[in-house]
């Protein structure tokens, strides 16, 4: 698996799904799914579900909206 191979799905109200950025590194992927729903789409609910997915397409990243991120899930201290 290269680098560059994460892309950044978001899901709308009903449930269809938009790739919002695609062949990109781990960083800027989650930099961007991390800043999109603080837009004003997001803060309104459009944005209901974003998830990354890697190259072999398993998803390693999901936020849900009034959730924030549910996975992976936060190790606890």
């Amino acid at each position: 698996m290269g680098q560059d191979e994460f892309t950044v799905w978001w899901y709308d109200p009903d449930g269809n799904h938009h790739k919002e950025l695609a062949h990109v590194d781990a960083k800027t992927a989650v930099e961007f799914a991390l800043e999109f729903p603080k837009r004003p789409a997001g803060l309104m609910g459009i944005i209901q579900r974003i998830i990354i997915t890697d190259g072999g397409d398993f998803c390693v990243f999901e936020w849900k909206h009034g959730e924030g991120v549910t996975y992976p899930e936060r190790v606890k201290e």
